[in-house]
């Protein structure tokens, strides 16, 4: 089975035991690692030969006539979403106007997030969006070749090792604003396999990983580009929660939102919610 997924802990952590066959019954994976802007567009490309993707929830509009959302394994939670990080004193959002933002993907959930918060609180809007690779951020935004950034992952725990200070919490105003958890990464598999199985693969793997937490820190580690295995814990712990094992009542309602308002505002396609659903 080809899959896609990043080299970030959080995947790492959940797809070991599926990637090192400790899952009864599973086929063996071939695994490629990908930034998820690589897979958010291999997935809309129509000529994506991967099984099994973990793509933006964002990005969903654009696969779901060929993949379909997989219910467990994902990136969804509370506290956890992505930040907007300058290089100075925060003056609050209206100093973003017609500044230059870097973002991990214009097709991301952060980036989502991000035009949506920006709608509501920078007046006249943000200037240039420059896409980068999200471990290329920080450092663009500290050496002033960017205003902001859009941060991911375990940036919130390693940016004022940057000397960055925050300028909003977009998951705190996502949260406050719907009340629903924070839809960052979903699994998806094409529609023609049997996504039941491959539902129970990924939620065996799971649940595997959380029973034997310390099975996986050699993969966790070799793929974490030198980052401080106490950053890496902390970044399963906030990453992998309930929502991962089952997107549940609340994770589809999230979902569901998000891609909603989106639509709304003309960002994203509309969607058939019935879609969503296995």
């Amino acid at each position: 089975m080809k899959i896609a997924y990043s080299p970030c802990p959080n995947d790492t952590f959940v797809f070991h035991a599926l990637a090192h066959g400790l899952v009864p019954g599973a086929p063996k994976l071939d695994v490629t690692f990908a930034d998820i802007d690589i897979t958010n567009n291999l997935a809309a490309s129509g000529s994506c030969d991967f099984d099994v993707l973990k793509i933006s929830f964002a990005a969903l509009p654009w696969v779901l006539d060929d993949y379909a959302l997989i219910p467990c394994g994902g990136a969804l939670g509370r506290g956890c979403g992505p930040l907007v990080l300058t290089n100075g004193e925060s003056s609050g959002p209206a100093a973003l106007s017609g500044k230059r933002v870097a973002v991990p993907s214009e097709r991301s959930t952060a980036y989502l997030l991000f035009r949506l918060w920006a709608a509501q609180q920078v007046p006249g809007g943000v200037g240039e969006i420059i896409v980068m690779p999200f471990h290329e951020i920080m450092p663009a935004v500290r050496d002033g070749h960017v205003d902001a950034g859009l941060v991911i992952h375990e940036a919130r725990f390693t940016y004022t090792d940057y000397g960055l200070t925050m300028l909003a919490d977009l998951g705190s105003w996502w949260e406050s604003d719907t009340g629903l958890p924070i839809p960052l990464g979903a699994i998806v598999a094409r529609r023609s396999l049997d996504r039941s199985a491959i539902a129970g693969w990924i939620q065996a793997s799971v649940e595997y990983a959380w029973k034997h937490p310390d099975a996986s820190h050699h993969y966790v580690m070799e793929h974490a580009q030198e980052m401080n295995p106490e950053v890496a814990k902390a970044h399963i712990a906030l990453y992998v929660n309930d929502f991962t094992g089952s997107l549940g009542g609340s994770g589809y309602a999230a979902v569901t939102s998000l891609l909603e308002r989106a639509a709304a505002e003309g960002l994203v396609p509309a969607i058939d919610p019935e879609k969503l659903l296995p």
